[in-house]
């Protein structure tokens, strides 16, 4: 099996010096090499070609064959880095908390202990006196991910 260090490192020598960062490498037991990368102003598929490119051309398939695919973290996936937190501050997010809560707002803060959102509050809600403002700890987060709106 390739080594998961080895496709970091490859990875690590294209993106330097870039705003790119790794979300996630996963290699299978049949070497599917699968890189997930992000970017502080989002990622282009050249960046996402390059990145394939120095690891394909890094790697010996006559010692072990491979598959390889390299892409950008979707709005359809969870922000899990805290780098990805912050460069989602001001934008809607949807929580669910491990409690089985789901909270809607904007994110506001995130801080390596916790996120703060400023929730969007039905008008039973506002009644009820809910705070509009609230702080989740990463502790009692199951996912969160981006809203998208086509308003």
């Amino acid at each position: 099996m390739i080594d998961k260090q080895l496709v970091q490192k490859f990875v690590e020598e294209r993106i330097e010096g870039t705003n790119l960062f790794i979300v996630s490498i996963h290699i299978s037991e049949s070497n599917h090499i699968q890189i997930l990368i992000d970017g502080d102003q989002g990622v282009s598929i050249d960046q996402c070609i390059s990145v394939s490119r120095n690891v394909e051309h890094q790697l010996d398939r006559e010692v072990e064959d491979f598959s390889l695919e390299v892409s950008s973290y979707g709005l359809s996936q969870p922000i899990i880095l805290p780098r990805q937190f912050a460069k989602n501050i001001g934008k809607e997010v949807e929580i669910k908390t491990l409690a089985g809560d789901k909270i809607n707002g904007i994110l506001l803060k995130a801080t390596d202990q916790n996120i703060k959102v400023e929730q969007t509050l039905t008008k039973k809600q506002i009644k009820e006196g809910l705070p509009t403002q609230i702080e989740v700890a990463h502790s009692q987060i199951k996912e969160v991910k981006s809203v998208i709106s086509f308003k």
